[in-house]
């Protein structure tokens, strides 16, 4: 099963963001545990647990899924999960939705192929409007993930929307926004982790034909698209296929990963915490540093790596497919 075929013509604009938007969140329904079991993590040490007498304490992946299972019930697993789908529809669109688009504004007419440089601005750019306009879905979404972990009496916030009203009276609408920076930061660096090497990747795989040994005219891939006749003949690509989309979205999960997760560490513990409780994203940096060392700025990592490794494998192929079906359904069948 190799998916389906890429038809001659590429998907418009359009296409790539709803295409982007829907596989953001069938990959959030199917990894939103591990995203939950991250964020837990990632918070641990600094927002304490009471219960009875102990403290509940979480270790690894596993150990904190069975552990919220047990003490809060399965649905704990995917609390957040509407502003997570919120958040991925206005977000993922934009980021992914845009990056090719964004792309060729930044490569020089008359290039032949997309530059490094180019692939990075556009990633760098598309992540950061991403955020600036999908912000407020974020922070409900953590603190919904946070707040699972405190007794009934404590937590905040009823619903979604109670959850945007609360924050938005109590903290002001600066509150909905809380962690604009550090999550500009973190996305620009994911965006160009993910976006750029699953790019690159993918474009190896096709001038390499290391899928199918078939040897094929080299040229340039576009992100999520159908290659163009300019460049590699649709109809003699038969590496543009799922395992080519597996390799290169696992490969783009790991570097995110490796490259974001400081980053995201700082992010989440400051979107959680209390007002006053941090001054900036910086004092939360230097907290967290004074508190756990440089290790703490990898807290969670491997559970930030089965989640977006396998966020991204889920995503991308979805991405990938979703456009094809897209473009066949508009195109005449002769």
């Amino acid at each position: 099963m190799v998916g389906l075929k890429p038809p001659e013509v590429p998907p418009t604009a359009a296409v790539k963001f709803i295409s982007a938007g829907t596989a953001a969140c069938i990959a959030d329904l199917c990894t939103f545990p591990l995203d939950t079991a991250k964020v837990r993590l990632q918070i641990q040490g600094e927002v304490r647990i009471p219960r009875s007498t102990s403290t509940v304490e979480y270790r690894g992946v596993l150990g904190t899924l069975s552990t919220m299972v047990r003490t809060e019930g399965p649905r704990s697993l995917y609390s957040g999960l509407a502003a997570g789908l919120q958040r991925q529809m206005s977000f993922a669109s934009i980021r992914i939705g845009l990056y090719d688009s964004v792309k060729q504004l930044y490569t020089p007419k008359g290039a032949e192929s997309t530059g490094l440089v180019a692939r990075v601005l556009a990633g760098c750019t598309t992540g950061a409007v991403a955020v600036a306009c999908a912000q407020p879905t974020d922070v409900v979404k953590v603190r919904f993930q946070a707040h699972g972990a405190m007794p009934e009496s404590a937590r905040r916030y009823s619903g979604t929307v109670d959850a945007y009203r609360t924050i938005a009276r109590e903290e002001g609408v600066r509150g909905l926004w809380r962690g604009t920076l550090p999550n500009i930061a973190r996305n620009a660096i994911i965006n160009c982790g993910e976006l750029v090497t699953y790019d690159l990747i993918k474009d190896a795989l096709l001038r390499a034909q290391l899928m199918t040994g078939k040897r094929m005219v080299p040229g340039g891939t576009r992100l999520g698209a159908v290659p163009v006749p300019a460049t590699l003949n649709p109809r003699l690509c038969p590496t543009d296929n799922i395992p080519c989309h597996f390799v290169a979205a696992f490969g783009a999960g790991f570097c995110a990963t490796v490259v974001a997760s400081p980053v995201d560490v700082v992010k989440t513990r400051y979107m959680n915490a209390s007002p006053g409780q941090y001054r900036n994203a910086l004092s939360c940096l230097l907290a967290l540093l004074m508190q756990d060392g440089l290790a703490g700025f990898y807290k969670g990592f491997v559970p930030s790596f089965l989640r977006l490794g396998s966020w991204n494998v889920v995503m991308f192929i979805s991405y990938e497919q979703l456009q094809r079906v897209a473009v066949l359904a508009r195109t005449p069948q002769s």
